[in-house]
């Protein structure tokens, strides 16, 4: 069961990264997970960490089972960038 509300509050930052295709800079919120690029509207996507990879209450907001899951897929997708 999903807790009411996000327990963390995270900092929201403000980050720029390059459009692949086009090379225009787009500005994304931290807490968002893809940003259009206003230059030629290809989307991106954030890859700063979700926030059951730091919330103190993600066990308990996303449960256990889901928590071992989610950390499992996050810990694949770091190997594969880190393989590059």
């Amino acid at each position: 069961m999903i807790m009411e509300g996000c327990q963390g509050k995270p900092q929201i930052e403000i980050r720029e990264k390059t459009c692949p295709r086009c090379g225009y800079e787009i500005e994304i919120f931290s807490v968002d997970t893809e940003a259009v690029c206003e230059n030629c509207g290809f989307v991106i996507y954030n890859d700063a960490l979700t926030c059951v990879q730091w919330c103190q209450y993600a066990k308990k907001c996303v449960g256990e089972e889901a928590f071992k899951q989610l950390m499992e897929i996050a810990r694949r997708q770091k190997e594969r960038v880190e393989t590059r």
